[in-house]
């Protein structure tokens, strides 16, 4: 049984922006992938890995999910080991849900993990940020 991770993705106004972060050469590992370096290391790396993602909180909304491939050991510039989240490049939107501001990570089982959009859906131009987050707040997205 897999676990997945809630993150907010601080300074993002849009999946899109989301991506084209994730694209670029900075936000990419020696291998190409996406990544996302963090302080502290799961405790629940064996069910992360056994098919968890990580929910992306966009503007006070999950919005998307990306499939966690791999943690990876990281040394910052300050010599102390981080986490690098290592992800898959696609982007997969979800229906949105309301969340809170936290730090750091949040463990979310599926259960409670919004469900992805219908295929035709996630290509639909997304609703302004204060109107989706309205609609969900009240359950009708």
């Amino acid at each position: 049984m897999h676990i997945n991770l809630v993150k907010l993705s601080a300074g993002t106004d849009s999946v899109e922006e989301l991506a084209a972060w994730q694209a670029s050469r900075r936000a990419k590992g020696p291998d190409g992938l996406p990544r996302h370096v963090t302080r502290m290391w799961p405790r629940r790396e064996a069910e992360l890995l056994d098919g968890g993602s990580v929910y992306w909180v966009i503007k006070g909304l999950i919005q998307c999910r990306q499939r966690l491939l791999r943690l990876d050991a990281v040394d910052g510039v300050d010599g102390i080991r981080r986490c690098a989240l290592v992800l898959d490049p696609e982007l997969v939107r979800t229906r949105p849900a309301p969340r809170r501001a936290f730090q750091g990570w949040r463990y979310l089982s599926p259960g409670d993990s919004p469900a992805d959009l219908p295929a035709g859906r996630a290509e639909e131009e997304a609703l302004p940020p204060g109107m989706n987050a309205a609609l969900a707040e009240i359950g009708v997205i």
